[in-house]
């Protein structure tokens, strides 16, 4: 029984400090925008794929009969 009230102790100050860090960092504008930083990954990962021709099978979807 004394674990369980460890843990429930241990849960609810994680739980609390989530919070807390969460409202500090909303009041410090650190929340301010965020979309910046998804389209900055976004197009940072669409510059590194190598550009390859387009082959018949892959601009209609149908099969290539020569294997």
């Amino acid at each position: 029984m004394e674990l369980t009230w460890i843990s429930i102790a241990a849960s609810l100050a994680m739980g609390s400090g989530a919070a807390f860090l969460f409202i500090y960092a909303v009041k410090r504008d650190w929340m301010r925008n965020i979309e910046d930083a998804k389209y900055q990954v976004f197009w940072s990962d669409e510059q590194d794929k190598p550009r390859v021709k387009p082959t018949q099978e892959t601009a209609d979807g149908s099969q290539s009969k020569a294997k």
